[in-house]
C-alpha cells in the first residue's frame, strides 16, 4: 500500500524545549510492504523523498506506540514509533486514502490478517512520485495541448492560449485549486455553467475569443466572492446580464473592443472595482448608478456617446400611477423584503433594477428620463480621454419619478445656464 503526502520525520530523542521551527515537511511516497525477494520478512514503512528516493525503512510489527488521528479529516496524522523513537508526521494527504493507510498500519502492528493487507514491494520511488506538485502550466500552441494526458490536479495557474479551442475543456473544470485561468486568443463561443464551480478562481482571462454573452448563472455562482480580475475584451458581447453586478469581488474589469450597447444598470454595486476599461464599444451613455463607483483608472475612449440634452426628456409617466407602480415604489422605498417565494420571478427582477429619482425615491415603469453630463474624474482618479478633443465628460442617464421633480431640476439647470 502506498500513500502520497507530505511527511516530516521528528526524532523524540532530541531536546524540544525552546526549539523554533522543526523544519518543513517534504513531499514523500509512504509505502507499507515487505522488501522484494525476502520471503517471510517483516512489514516495514518506507519513506521516499526527492532527496532520498531509496527511502528510509521503519519496522511496523509491535513497533507502533501510538497513532494520532485527531485531524485525519484534514488529511493529517502522526505515526509514533518505538524503535527508532521517531514521529512520522503526515499532512496534505487524501483523507480516504489516509484512513485506509492508517488502518493497514494498525493491522500490521498487531500482526493480524497480514495476508489480506494490500502490501507494496519496497522499491525506490520514481521522480513523479516525490516531485513537488505542479502548480503552473503554460501552453501557447495547439501542438503542445495535451489530448491524452490529464492536467495535474494541483494546478493553480493554467494558460492555454493560441490553441484554437472552440470550448472550455471539461478536464479544466475539474481543477478545483485553480486561481488563475487564461484562455485568451482562442475560438470559445460559450461558457459552461460549471465554470462557476471553480470556487478558488481569482483571475479569468477570456481576451480575444468569440463570446457573445456572459452567463447570468456564472454571476450567481461561487465566482461571486472569488473572482477579482475578469478580461472579456475583444469578443462580441452586446450586453451583460442583470446578475453581473453580483460579482462583488471584482477589482479589475476589461470590456474593450466588444459591441456593448449599455453597461449593467447596477454597476455601482461593484464597490471593490478599481480598474474599468470599456474602450471602443457602442455605448451611447452611462447608467445613472455609474456615479457610485470609486475607481483608480477608467478608460471609455472610442464610444459614440450622445450629446446630453436635458431639455428633450423621454417621458414615460403614467398618470395616475398604476397599482403595480405604487406597490413597487413602496416596496423599494420602505425596503420591504421580497423574493420569488412571495412574488412572480419577473416582478422580482423588475424590483431589482428599479430606477432611482434624484429625490431618492424609486420608480419602476413610470418615469421621466434625460441624459446629463458628468465629469468622469468624479468617479475615477485617472481617466483616459473620452474623445480626441481631450474631454473627460460623458453623458449619464438621469431619472425623475414625477413632473414635480423634473421641473425642480429644470429650474436649476436653466438658472445655471
Amino acid at each position: 500500500m502506498r500513500l502520497q503526502c507530505e511527511v516530516e520525520v521528528l526524532s523524540r530523542l532530541l531536546p524540544t524545549c525552546g526549539l523554533r521551527g522543526r523544519g518543513r515537511a517534504a513531499r514523500a511516497l509512504l509505502s507499507l510492504g515487505r522488501p522484494p525477494g525476502a520471503a517471510g520478512a517483516g512489514i516495514y514503512l518506507m519513506v521516499c523523498t526527492a532527496r532520498d528516493r531509496g527511502g528510509a525503512r521503519y519496522k511496523v510489527r509491535q513497533n507502533v506506540e501510538r497513532l494520532f488521528t485527531r485531524f485525519v479529516e484534514e488529511g493529517k496524522a502522526t505515526v509514533r514509533l518505538r524503535e527508532p523513537a521517531v514521529d512520522l508526521c503526515l499532512s496534505k494527504a487524501n483523507v480516504i486514502n489516509l484512513k485506509t493507510f492508517l488502518s493497514a498500519v494498525r493491522l500490521a502492528h498487531q500482526g493480524n490478517d497480514t495476508g489480506v493487507l494490500p502490501l507494496s514491494p519496497l522499491v525506490p520511488a520514481k521522480n513523479s512520485d516525490v516531485e513537488k506538485p505542479k502548480t503552473k502550466m503554460i501552453i501557447t500552441s495547439r501542438r503542445d495541448y495535451p489530448l491524452t494526458k490529464s492536467f495535474p490536479f494541483s494546478l493553480e495557474h493554467l494558460q492555454t492560449s493560441y490553441c484554437k479551442l472552440a470550448r472550455i475543456d471539461s478536464r479544466v473544470l475539474c481543477l478545483k485549486k485553480l486561481r488563475k485561468l487564461d484562455l485568451s486568443h482562442n475560438h470559445i463561443k460559450q461558457l459552461p455553467a460549471t465554470l462557476g464551480d471553480l470556487v478558488c478562481l481569482q483571475e479569468l482571462d477570456l481576451h480575444d475569443n468569440h463570446l457573445e454573452a456572459f452567463s447570468g448563472a456564472l454571476c450567481s455562482s461561487g465566482l461571486q466572492k472569488s473572482l477579482q480580475l475578469l478580461d472579456l475584451s475583444q469578443n462580441q458581447i452586446q450586453a451583460l446580464p442583470l446578475e453581473f453586478c453580483q460579482l462583488r469581488g471584482l477589482v479589475q474589469l476589461r470590456l474593450d473592443d466588444n459591441a456593448l450597447l449599455r453597461l449593467p444598470c447596477r454597476i455601482g454595486q461593484l464597490s471593490r472595482l478599481r480598474f474599468l476599461s470599456a474602450a471602443r464599444n457602442k455605448l451611447p451613455f452611462l447608467p445613472w448608478d455609474f456615479r457610485n463607483l470609486s475607481l483608480e483608472n477608467l478608460d471609455l475612449f472610442g464610444n459614440p456617446f450622445e450629446q446630453p440634452n436635458p431639455l428633450v426628456p423621454n417621458i414615460q409617466l403614467k398618470i395616475p400611477l398604476t397599482l403595480l407602480e405604487c406597490a413597487a415604489r413602496a416596496t423599494v422605498n420602505h425596503r420591504i423584503p421580497y423574493g420569488c417565494h412571495l412574488l412572480p420571478s419577473h416582478l422580482c427582477k423588475d424590483l431589482e433594477v428599479a430606477k432611482t429619482c434624484r429625490c431618492g425615491s424609486a420608480c419602476l415603469s413610470s418615469f421621466i428620463q434625460i441624459t446629463v453630463t458628468m465629469n468622469l474624474h468624479h468617479v475615477a482618479h485617472t481617466v483616459v480621454l473620452v474623445d480626441n478633443m481631450g474631454g473627460t465628460d460623458a453623458p449619464v442617464l438621469c431619472y425623475f419619478c414625477s413632473l414635480h421633480c423634473y421641473s425642480q431640476f429644470l429650474d436649476r439647470y436653466l438658472q445655471s445656464h
